[in-house]
């Protein structure tokens, strides 16, 4: 007898959106992780504050000819979409029939979600490609930003990022896409 252990099912983009389609995740919060489907918790109305204030920050320091997407999906490889909170890319609407498959910046406001967003999706963001990941971290008001990616086979998708910056209330940071403009790390807090 042949003896076989169990294995994961892992969902493509495609078969996601077929789901989607077909009501599977009817009046939930969901996003695909490396083919895993994740719920998401509803966010809470300190994590809504801190996004739409983020929001604001990133609109007016980037200006007309910057696109700046909110809870939307990003295309980071055909077994992921993730939803950040904010990305930032170049142009508008219209320039994105399709979900984009990079950023200038990804921010994540997280509270309750922390662990997940340093781990888990900063990896995933990191073999993405994506050159400027902040974290609006609500639990310890402050501001962490992750730059640098590169290969490491212990994380969970196999890269992560080697620039860690933690900035507090007081401190100011500039996007690498906009190095003339800072930004206050308080502007961001709730």
């Amino acid at each position: 007898m042949q003896l076989t252990e169990p294995r994961t099912f892992r969902w493509s983009r495609a078969e996601f959106y077929r789901l989607a389609d077909l009501g599977c995740f009817q009046d939930r919060r969901v996003e695909l992780i490396e083919g895993e489907i994740i719920e998401m918790p509803v966010p809470k109305p300190p994590h809504v504050m801190a996004m739409n204030l983020t929001q604001d920050v990133l609109r007016s320091a980037f200006g007309s000819g910057f696109y700046v997407r909110t809870q939307s999906p990003l295309n980071v490889g055909t077994m992921s979409d993730a939803e950040p909170d904010l990305v930032v890319v170049p142009g508008g609407p219209r320039d994105y029939p399709e979900h984009p498959t990079n950023a200038l910046l990804v921010v994540e406001v997280s509270e309750s979600m922390l662990a997940y967003d340093r781990g888990r999706k900063g990896s995933l963001y990191a073999a993405g490609g994506i050159a400027d990941y902040w974290i609006v971290n609500l639990v310890d008001r402050q501001l962490e930003v992750y730059r640098n990616p590169v290969p490491d086979l212990n994380e969970p998708s196999g890269f992560r990022y080697d620039d860690r910056t933690i900035l507090t209330f007081g401190a100011k940071i500039a996007p690498l896409a906009l190095l003339g403009t800072t930004i206050a790390v308080a502007d961001l807090l709730p």
